[in-house]
């Protein structure tokens, strides 16, 4: 592995970017973080993201040019530039994308080493293909609304602030570029690619596909229930070391106490150790009765008031069994200690702007960001530049037969080293595209196989296609074995705590001096030092830490007078971060696979990168750029309203005579045939400024409207006239995407489970042209510990001797 990198890892590629939505741009802002020349092709008078207050960070780094593409002349430079591009990214409907040429076929005819990768909301085929691909669309109607329905105190489902799908969208668009890169790195030929929202937030879920697949297939072998009672109180043990609380002067924080050893820490902090032996308490935290439940829910929220915030600081100084998150929101992400500390926040000074504080790249390399980014471009800044280089000739590639039927990630083995979700997942991802995924568990096997009362349902998703070796790291043994298969491996993935890999001897210095063309991945929750290095990080503790809890619910933590205005901040500040479909361990998975990726690509084109790191604290904050991004004169980021219904009136949901409908249509050019299929001829509506000076106004007039029909009704006359609207789905998404056949089809694939045997999961987030993609079941732990010795050289005394003195399971 080189200690330095003469060039960043994808210089030289050419990346051409015509998207206008956050999906294209923030695909492309890890492309141009890691070198890449990205040029933004924006349409006449700019990109609408210009708008969004983290157009400093989407756009940075960027080349840009202004195009008409209706127009012929325009069009000839965008083809001059696809001709000699490596990359090109695009989104919109299915239909457009056709209508504009960009199709797999034209592209390719265009330029055979072209990568081309489109973005639509739910994807090229399927019965929701047509649809308009607004995100609150796309999330209403999957049902992932009603799946963090507890999020709002009113019946219903709640409208979901944090941009889950565009982010999930973005990275596995990325991930099949990047993976396209590297397989034309042996094959000379690039290929089509297709991603959508749809496929991108179905990453997030951590195990509750698995949970309705269970009731689904053994009616009553397992019940799915709510976190919490109908009346607010809790349900799951599992709210009490994730403790939602404010302190004494007001400051919300987040327990992280899920380990036992640490819940026993935070009882004996709380002055409440006795506990543990008091007969009535006998099992805390897990109890039958409710009483117990609620009971001890007031007595640890009194507790945690009984301190300040400084006070409580001085006792997580002190105890290291104790951690919590105070919840941050928008730019008070940046001032994060552990960021501060990896150097993962930068200040950039934009010519129109000023200084711009920013999250730094993504991914870091010997513990440095990958590259110093640059300032937004204005618009149209490099128009002479970009129509020199589109004009210039290409020269011709030469032909070579494509290949086909491939798995893009064929021969590439990685060693995973980690625990639960964040990380594994992502290499769970990455064995869909063909990589080999040998997983190291110890004895016991992970963690996550067990969080769920049904055997292994926790961990059945990310276990898919992974081999799995159980060892003990703390013999020598262990350690031999583990060191020779990080020898054969091209990747090795590790997400322990600080100081772990070190003391556990599968650090990035002894690992890479046994393999020099190793890609070592670090992927802990803070960082590999720092002042958090070494706390735990479980989504709920990072939702709080990077915003997601207080971008969804900005006022459940306003009010802390009575017990129980702070048992309903508690319980939507829990449902807005904790919820297992929508999360940070999903978010931080993404990044994760992407990194590996990079560092794959980096290798490949000679420019092999030190240690990578990507922190699930940092990728979240990225996800939320927009909110995090910080300058004088920043514009305000959408707000959700007080009843948690959406952004504004053409952009919310509303109740109607049976059910809810979303509408979308917050674009100028949306009002007129919205306005005449609702005949509405309101002069006060009629112009875009007085609909934003009339939000009020409108929403009212728009929800007496649709309160008079069944929501079904309003979705398939408003889509019939090309609106965007659909009826909220009020069930569980993962539910509907296995009991609808049609959906079943499109989205789901069949695997064999050691668990759930034949069985529906969720398919493969990407596509490609030539390519094929694979959809694996799962594994228990040890399954493959002797095959995977015997592979090493191991005879079966030899393996019979190592499960006797217990270095394997």
């Amino acid at each position: 592995m080189s200690s330095t990198s003469p060039a960043p890892p994808l210089a030289g590629l050419l990346v051409v970017d015509v998207s206008t939505t956050l999906p294209g741009a923030q695909a492309t802002q890890f492309l141009a973080d890691a070198g890449a020349d990205v040029v933004q092709v924006e349409p006449p008078g700019g990109s609408p993201l210009r708008r969004n207050a983290g157009w400093p960070v989407f756009a940075r780094g960027k080349r840009s040019i202004e195009l008409d593409l209706h127009e012929a002349a325009d069009q000839e430079v965008l083809d001059g530039l696809l001709a000699r591009a490596d990359v090109l990214v695009a989104a919109g409907r299915p239909q457009a994308l056709r209508r504009r040429g960009l199709t797999a076929e034209r592209l390719s005819a265009l330029n055979p080493r072209l990568v081309s990768a489109t973005i639509t909301g739910w994807g090229s085929s399927g019965p929701w293909a047509d649809l308009k691909g607004y995100e609150g669309m796309v999330l209403a109607k999957l049902g992932m609304f009603h799946n963090k329905r507890l999020m709002v105190s009113r019946p219903g489902p709640a409208f979901i602030s944090v941009p889950f799908a565009s982010w999930g969208a973005a990275h596995t668009a990325l991930q099949g570029v990047l993976s396209a890169l590297l397989e034309r790195e042996t094959s000379g030929r690039g290929q089509h690619i297709e991603a959508d929202l749809v496929r991108g937030v179905a990453m997030m879920d951590t195990w509750q596909w698995n949970a309705e697949l269970i009731a689904l297939r053994w009616p009553g072998a397992y019940e799915t229930v709510d976190a919490y009672t109908p009346e607010g109180e809790p349900r799951g043990h599992m709210l009490f070391p994730l403790l939602v609380a404010p302190t004494k002067d007001g400051t919300w924080l987040q327990f992280a106490q899920v380990e036992p050893r640490l819940f026993v820490g935070m009882l004996e902090e709380f002055g409440l150790g006795w506990m543990l032996t008091d007969p009535q308490w006998k099992g805390i935290p897990r109890f039958d009765d409710q009483a117990r439940k609620s009971k001890l829910w007031e007595i640890m929220l009194a507790k945690v008031g009984e301190r300040t915030l400084a006070e409580w600081q001085e006792a997580f100084a002190r105890n290291p069994n104790l951690s919590a998150e105070a919840f941050r929101a928008g730019p008070e992400i940046l001032d994060h200690p552990q960021l501060a500390h990896d150097g993962r926040v930068v200040v950039v000074d934009d010519p129109d702007l000023g200084p711009v504080r920013q999250p730094s790249t993504l991914v870091h390399a010997g513990e440095r960001p990958l590259s110093q980014p640059r300032p937004a471009p204005r618009l149209g800044a490099d128009a002479e530049a970009v129509r020199a280089l589109a004009a210039r000739p290409s020269e011709p590639a030469a032909p070579v037969p494509a290949p086909a039927g491939a798995l893009p990630l064929a021969g590439v083995t990685i060693l995973e080293l980690g625990l639960m979700f964040a990380a594994p997942f992502g290499s769970t991802m990455l064995a869909d595209l063909g990589a080999r995924v040998i997983k190291i568990e110890s004895l016991q096997g992970d963690t996550i196989r067990n969080v769920l009362p049904f055997p292994e349902s926790g961990g059945a998703r990310v276990m898919q296609g992974k081999e799995s070796i159980c060892v003990d790291l703390s013999t020598e043994d262990g350690r031999r074995i583990v060191h020779e298969l990080a020898r054969r491996a091209d990747v090795v993935l590790q997400s322990f705590r600080a100081g772990a890999a070190a003391r556990a001897g599968v650090d990035a210095a002894t690992l890479c001096e046994l393999n020099p063309d190793l890609v070592y991945v670090n992927a802990p929750g803070y960082g590999s030092g720092g002042p958090y290095g070494a706390k735990p990080a479980y989504a709920p503790s990072i939702g709080a830490a990077t915003g997601i809890a207080l971008t969804e619910v900005p006022g459940a933590a306003s009010a802390t007078g009575t017990m129980d205005q702070i048992k309903e901040g508690s319980r939507l500040l829990n449902q807005a971060c904790a919820v297992p479909s929508l999360q940070a361990d999903g978010i931080a998975a993404l990044g994760v696979a992407s990194t590996m990726l990079l560092g794959l690509l980096a290798r490949a084109r000679g420019r092999a990168l030190d240690e990578l790191t990507a922190t699930m604290i940092g990728t979240v904050g990225h996800a939320l750029a927009e909110r995090a991004t910080d300058y004088f004169g920043r514009p305000d980021g959408p707000v959700p309203d007080a009843g948690a219904t959406g952004f504004s009136a053409l952009y919310r949901m509303y109740p109607a005579s049976e059910g809810w409908v979303f509408l979308a249509a917050p674009a100028p050019g949306e009002w007129a045939p919205l306005a005449e299929a609702l005949r509405l001829d309101d002069p006060r509506f009629g112009a875009a400024e007085g609909r934003r000076e009339h939000d009020g106004a409108l929403a009212e007039t728009l929800a007496r409207i649709f309160a008079t029909r069944p929501a079904g009704e309003w979705e398939q006359e408003l889509t019939a006239a090309d609106i965007g609207c659909v009826q909220v789905h009020e069930g569980s998404a993962e539910l509907q995407l296995q009991a609808d056949e049609a959906l079943a089809a499109e989205y789901a694939a069949s695997a064999v489970s050691p668990i759930f045997e034949e069985s529906l999961r969720m398919g493969t987030p990407v596509r490609f042209s030539r390519s094929r993609t694979r959809a694996p079941g799962g594994c228990l732990a040890g399954d493959h510990t002797d095959a995977l010795l015997a592979e090493l050289g191991y005879d079966e005394t030899a393996i019979a001797d190592l499960r006797d003195r217990k270095v394997i399971g």
